[in-house]
């Protein structure tokens, strides 16, 4: 039976219009190295204004990114600049969408032992008129086709569609993305990312070595979940009163990152420290150990999405949501300045799941599957409970791209 390490994640930005440009060279690592690191940066910072949301939490920084650099492409002005900024975006449009176009195609790599899908799309208003020159460079750069829908006469069956075809990418995880009447007959463009991952741990836990364990709600609160053990080599760091622990998946090109505190209740810190320069240090420490890893299964599946518009506009984004002034003239420049385009609405919804089943496959590598070494001396495995809240991330080994964030704070609940 195929084990499954899967996730989801959709985001969605709304234009309304009322009441106010062939793909470039191959960008090389360095610049992709680059562009994973902006992302990271803007996702760890939206991360901090989401992170006192209550109960289990999951994000895909890489999917936001992607949404929010596309119409970025189309910006001017201020309202491009202030983009940029929040995005920690370097270079011009045509820079960085080839960059991201070259990181598409290495995450989605068919040789990859993975399930791995971006699909973007433009979903247009059926008589709106969107610049030739944007149209090409986005297809180019993020391979995104252009669907016209009734937006005026018939938003909720738009609405429907669009979120059909939300699940359509994403193997049913991510369902009613957009919430209903959140399309209106004003709304001109709805912009689309959707993320699909499906991996095997390269190593496999054995079914029969889960059992029910004690997991630390809080100091004086605990709760007894279906937890995974598995004794092997893992790449391990303690530092700055966390210990990460890295479980690779099948193939060795991504990674399953566990931010375990050292304190029952220390997952507060731990979350209000995390940035980009706190993630790379922690990598550069990793090092091989032999390891018994004991971890609870867990499901993060939220009912609602995520709005994320207010957020946006408090981290320095708020010209895009800004009726009056908004400038997206590179995506479409109607004669009448009242039916040009702003940002309505940002909606996010993320799906994870984790289990300890392995695929015939995934138990074929188990033998080459020691990372780094064993435990010095002899003296018997390091034992890594994971037996309090706890972050994790999924990350591309390579350009060090933060694909999904979040947080178990109880793995009994969704």
């Amino acid at each position: 039976m195929k084990s499954h390490s899967a996730f989801a994640a959709a985001v969605v930005l709304l234009f309304s219009g009322v009441l106010f440009g062939e793909e470039a060279p191959v960008a090389d690592k360095a610049a992709v190295a680059k562009l994973a690191q902006s992302s990271n940066a803007f996702g760890f910072d939206l991360y901090q204004r989401l992170r006192g949301n209550p109960g289990n939490l999951v994000v895909s920084p890489a999917s936001i990114t992607t949404a929010l650099t596309m119409p970025w492409g189309g910006a001017r002005g201020e309202t491009a600049e202030q983009m940029k900024t929040v995005l920690h975006l370097e270079g011009t449009p045509d820079e960085v969408m080839t960059t991201a176009s070259r990181l598409s195609r290495s995450l989605r790599d068919p040789s990859r032992p993975i399930v791995f899908r971006i699909a973007n799309q433009l979903f247009v208003e059926k008589t709106y008129k969107l610049v030739p020159a944007y149209v090409e460079k986005t297809r180019a750069a993020f391979g995104t086709p252009v669907e016209r829908l009734d937006f005026k006469q018939a938003p909720e069956p738009a609405r429907a569609h669009i979120n059909r075809w939300v699940e359509d990418q994403t193997e049913r995880r991510i369902k009613d993305l957009i919430p209903p009447r959140e399309v209106k007959p004003d709304t001109r463009l709805v912009l689309v990312n959707a993320i699909y991952f499906l991996g095997d741990w390269k190593i496999p836990f054995e079914q029969g070595e889960t059992r029910p364990a004690t997991f630390h709600l809080t100091a004086s609160t605990t709760n007894k979940v279906p937890t995974m053990h598995r004794e092997g080599g893992f790449l391990v760091a303690q530092k700055d009163g966390v210990t990460a622990v890295a479980i690779p998946y099948k193939g060795g090109e991504l990674s399953m990152l566990l931010l375990v505190p050292d304190e029952i209740e220390g997952l507060a810190a731990v979350e209000a420290a995390l940035d980009t320069k706190k993630l790379d240090a922690l990598v550069s420490e990793l090092k091989g150990e032999y390891v018994a890893l004991a971890l609870p299964k867990f499901e993060v599946n939220p009912g609602d999405s995520l709005s994320l518009g207010e957020d946006l506009k408090e981290m320095g984004m708020s010209l895009a949501f800004d009726r009056d002034k908004a400038d997206f003239t590179g995506i479409a420049n109607p004669p009448n300045p009242e039916d040009r385009l702003a940002l309505a609405k940002v909606f996010h919804k993320a799906f994870v799941r984790v289990d300890e089943e392995g695929t015939e496959a995934a138990a074929a590598t188990v033998v080459g599957g020691v990372m780094g070494g064993a435990a010095a001396g002899g003296g018997g495995p390091r034992h890594i409970h994971v037996d309090r809240p706890f972050l994790f991330l999924i990350r591309d080994n390579a350009s060090g791209l933060v694909l999904f964030l979040g947080r178990v704070s109880d793995p009994s609940q969704r």
